[in-house]
This record gives structure tokens, C-alpha cells and sequence, in this order.
């Protein structure tokens, strides 16, 4: 169901999700338990976002001090084509500011930085942020905001589910770091499987299970109201190219025998493990039942990737992309019957 809405909103170029600052701070933290100075004197880029309504900038603003940064740069986007009614409101840092131009509110994006405090307390924070109008409407994809990319250090934010692909070819024009929230079966995608395949990118460390909540703008699809907030369920969950420690804890697993016997899932222990009928490896269905005691192809769900460890286990391709299926574009089939989408996994070395 949670997939079905991710599709509409899509559809419907309905991309204004704001992520919940305890969801960011939770995910953050994983960083800096793993490498205390993970941010140090580092520029941290926001691109999709405006304070007025996104808790990233409030977040790393209000840290700035704390986790030791350089610079924070966030852009917001404006266009007059937008129909949602939150993009013709006028935020505080506008009405409220001597640059106040009611001229460029639907045409032209901001740009907010912070690099010192201007106020008397002597602590940064987001009373500190600068801001101005951008040139152009702050599209990621614009020169404009290319060059604030290329300046950064570290890109992090929630991107348009709409433009995720186009996002993430954005990011990989250049060597930054970043932490952004996707969709889950992302991770399927062609221009997306190879950079996991590879190393280049992987799972963060919020567990992936029931998705994550916004809060959405949109009062005709809402999941619940929380405090008079319209909140919404989307199978998504974070990326990043950043080590955290999660990634390096390796999984604790039984052999085939044992599994077989006292494993939690009736499907293994009725059937065992079972071969594809057009492709030479066993299917498991739950990542807590891959064998440790098996040394070739297996086929596991995609969430598997939330537990991956990359010394533990190679991945070596997706069910259609695999260069030795037999039906290049076709995923497996079990008993008749064609299973969803699967990743390639082989045991690094003896658990």
C-alpha cells in the first residue's frame, strides 16, 4: 500500500515531503557515534531546502557549533508552475527581511548560508542564517546551484521522489559525500543498482521496516494527523556513501541443517532451500535465514541491503540486470511462479 501511495504522489508530481527532525537527528547520529569529526570544518550543502518549512537547515544550524562545521549553504526552489498553494506563501525570512522582493517569491529560489554568529549571544545558530535570492528558481540541476555542489563537502537532504534518478546522476558528477532519503525499491532501479553493486552507495543505518513518516502539505492524502499535522507513510529509507558502524556488524546466521529445523519461518522449514527454475541459485526469502554454511549464488530480497555487510557478503547482481540470466529483463521464477525482485549475494568468507 505504502508503495501504491509513493507511485501516485510521484505521478502526481506531489514531491513535498518534509523529513521529521528526529528522523534526521537519529540518522545523523549514526555518523557521529562511528567518527566524531565526521563534519568537522566541512561545508555541509541542503539543496532542496527552505527553513521555513524543512527541518534539515533547523537541524544543522542549530548543531553548528556542536558537530564543528565550516559553512551551511541550503537553496530553496521556486517556480511560478507550481500548484500547491504552501509554494505562494511568503516566509517570515522574506516578509521580514529589508531584500523582501514580492517580485521574485514565485520565480527566483534562496540561497540561506551560516558561517558565524551576527547576534550577541555568541553561539551560531539558525538566527545566524544570511540568505538572498538566487539568480534562477534554485533547481538543483541549474549552474547556479552546480557550483554550491562543487564547493561542498557533504550533500544531505530529503530530494524529489519525482527527480530521485536525475538527483542521484547529480551527486555522482562529482566525489561528495552525501546523505539523502530515497525510495526503497530504489535500490532496483537500473541507474541505481550498479552504485550499490559497486560500493559506491548503500543503505544508511535507520532500519528500513515501516518506512518513514512526513509531514505532508497535501490535505488530500493523509495517512494520520499528529498534533493538527497531516502525516504521511512512505516506503523510504536513507543512502549515503558515509561510513557508519552498522554497516560493519556482521550477521549472525545458522547453517542450512539448523535453519531448516529452527528457523522462525514456516516457508523454510517446510520447503528448505529451493532453486530457481531459470537460474542456478537458492532462493531465500528472509535475510535471517541466508545459511552460513553455503558458498554459492543465493537470491535475497532487497532488504537485505539494510544488514548488508560488505566483508561478509559480494553482492553480484539483480535477478534481470545478472549478465548470465538466461532472460536478460526477466526476474526468477520458483515453482511456476516469478518471485520480486532479488540480489545476488555470495559468502565472502567461512562465518
Amino acid at each position: 500500500m505504502a508503495n501504491k501511495k509513493l507511485s501516485e504522489a510521484k505521478n502526481a508530481k506531489n514531491d513535498e515531503f518534509y523529513t521529521q527532525y528526529e528522523d534526521i537527528q537519529r540518522e545523523v547520529n549514526a555518523y557521529l557515534e562511528y567518527d566524531p569529526d565526521v563534519f568537522k570544518d566541512k561545508t555541509i550543502l541542503l539543496p532542496c531546502d527552505d527553513p521555513e518549512w524543512s527541518n534539515f537547515t533547523k537541524f544543522f544550524a542549530q548543531n553548528f557549533e556542536a558537530f564543528g562545521l565550516k559553512k551551511l549553504i541550503s537553496t530553496s526552489y521556486a517556480s511560478e508552475s507550481k500548484k500547491h498553494k504552501s509554494y505562494y506563501q511568503l516566509t517570515l525570512f522574506e516578509t521580514e527581511a529589508p531584500q523582501f522582493d514580492e517580485t521574485k517569491t514565485r520565480t527566483n529560489g534562496k540561497i540561506f548560508t551560516l558561517t558565524r554568529a551576527k547576534n550577541k549571544s555568541g553561539r551560531i545558530d539558525i538566527d545566524d542564517l544570511e540568505w538572498k535570492y538566487l539568480k534562477g528558481d534554485g533547481d538543483f540541476k541549474s549552474e547556479e546551484v552546480k557550483a554550491l555542489r562543487d564547493e561542498a563537502d557533504i550533500i544531505i537532504t530529503n530530494p524529489p521522489f519525482s527527480l530521485y534518478r536525475e538527483f542521484v546522476a547529480w551527486l555522482f558528477e562529482t566525489d561528495k559525500k552525501f546523505l539523502i532519503i530515497g525510495n526503497k525499491n530504489s535500490v532496483t532501479y537500473k541507474e541505481i543498482f550498479p552504485l550499490i553493486m559497486e560500493g559506491k552507495m548503500w543503505s544508511g543505518k535507520t532500519g528500513w521496516s515501516g518506512g518513514l513518516w512526513f509531514e505532508t502539505k497535501n490535505n488530500d492524502d493523509v495517512d494520520k494527523v499528529v498534533n493538527g499535522i497531516n502525516m504521511k507513510n512512505v516506503a523510504s529509507t536513507w543512502f549515503t556513501n558515509m561510513d557508519h558502524g552498522r554497516r560493519h556488524q556482521p550477521l549472525k546466521l545458522m547453517t542450512m541443517e539448523d535453519n531448516i529445523k529452527y528457523s522462525k519461518h514456516k516457508e523454510i522449514n517446510d520447503k528448505g532451500y529451493q532453486k530457481y527454475d531459470n537460474y542456478d541459485a537458492i532462493e531465500v526469502p528472509y535475510t535471517d535465514s541466508i545459511p552460513s554454511d553455503y558458498d554459492g549464488v543465493m537470491g535475497v530480497p532487497i532488504t537485505f541491503l539494510e544488514k548488508h555487510n560488505p566483508d561478509q557478503f559480494e553482492i553480484i547482481g539483480l535477478d534481470r540486470y545478472v549478465e548470465d540470466n538466461p532472460f536478460p529483463g526477466k526476474r526468477f521464477d520458483l515453482n511456476g511462479n516469478e518471485k520480486y525482485a532479488r540480489i545476488l549475494i555470495r559468502k565472502r568468507f567461512e562465518l
